[in-house]
């Protein structure tokens, strides 16, 4: 067996991996919506697609389907509480704001909203024990994290003398809590059910009808859309979804919600400015921007950094 610090390191860098496909699907779902001038019907596009796939997947996964029958049981018995299968309104919130944020705020900036909500959702849940790895006890170097993200949050959204943002920027940091809380419902879920694939599958059928009832009030009031983009590329943001959900429910027992969070977002920054660079969604890179993105990512390297737990000498 692997010794635990390599374990560590390496699900940390898987989930930096899954944070690039994150900042990915955030450009696909905002290009998504703005072709068709509809983020709620494009999200539900997202998220049906990944639903359809891990449908598919879980047809052909024996394994997948006893840990349905498993995460029945286990709800049966009480041992799995009810409100931990709905992790995929997480997912949901997350690819809606992509779809409708994203292209107004940029993937970066979006992305390091983001951030502050995952890395302070994550601190909160680590302490409270609501995570499959049990209680993890602050740190310094982990409050310190903390603190930094919501700084790079502040210093991007003054940095950009627009005060429509600072609004608009709550909204991807209340989605990260979100995404935080998703991680830690699915890591309950998938022990319980011995199987990733059964919590994605969970995910994507709760986001999926969540989003659909939306997508449907949207197209009654607004009318269907018009025009539909023919790039293919720009309907893949389900299936990456189903690939970091997986990822982030086989990893966070290894490295608690905050750690998992932290990897994740370092990946989601170094995607999203190359994203800002070669591929915009809004005005591409501002000075601000790469200052709170730099800001962010020292927030994730700190918080990452051995130290003992308050409290304890």
């Amino acid at each position: 067996m692997a010794h635990p610090k390599l374990q560590l390191a390496a699900a940390l860098v898987g989930s930096g991996l899954a944070g690039v496909l994150v900042a990915l699907q955030s450009r696909i779902n905002g290009g998504l919506s703005q072709e068709m001038g509809n983020g709620f019907l494009a999200a539900a596009i997202s998220f049906g697609g990944g639903l359809v796939v891990i449908c598919l997947a879980l047809a052909l996964s024996r394994r997948g389907r006893a840990g349905l029958r498993r995460m029945r049981d286990e709800v049966a018995a009480g041992r799995l509480p009810r409100w931990a299968l709905f992790g995929g309104a997480g997912g949901a919130f997350l690819v809606l704001s992509q779809g409708l944020i994203a292209p107004v705020t940029g993937v970066a900036l979006f992305t390091v909203g983001i951030v502050a909500g995952q890395v302070s959702g994550g601190l909160v849940m680590d302490r409270l024990g609501l995570g499959p790895g049990g209680r993890i006890l602050a740190t310094p170097t982990r409050l310190i994290g903390a603190a930094l993200a919501i700084v790079a949050v502040v210093v991007t959204v003054v940095g950009s003398f627009d005060p429509g943002l600072v609004l608009l920027v709550l909204v991807p940091v209340a989605v990260g809590v979100g995404v935080s809380a998703q991680s830690m419902v699915n890591g309950l879920v998938r022990s319980a059910a011995q199987s990733a694939m059964t919590a994605t599958f969970m995910n994507f059928v709760v986001g999926t009808v969540l989003l659909l009832a939306a997508a449907t009030v949207s197209v009654i009031v607004g009318g269907w859309p018009t025009q539909w983009p023919s790039e293919f590329w720009l309907y893949c943001g389900g299936f990456i979804g189903v690939i970091f959900i997986a990822v982030a429910a086989i990893l966070v027992r290894r490295a608690g919600v905050l750690l998992l969070s932290m990897s994740n977002v370092a990946g989601q920054l170094v995607a999203a400015i190359a994203f800002e660079v070669g591929f915009p969604l809004a005005d591409g890179l501002t000075p601000a921007l790469v200052a709170g993105t730099a800001v962010a990512l020292i927030a994730v390297i700190t918080a990452a950094l051995p130290s003992k737990p308050l409290g304890q000498g």
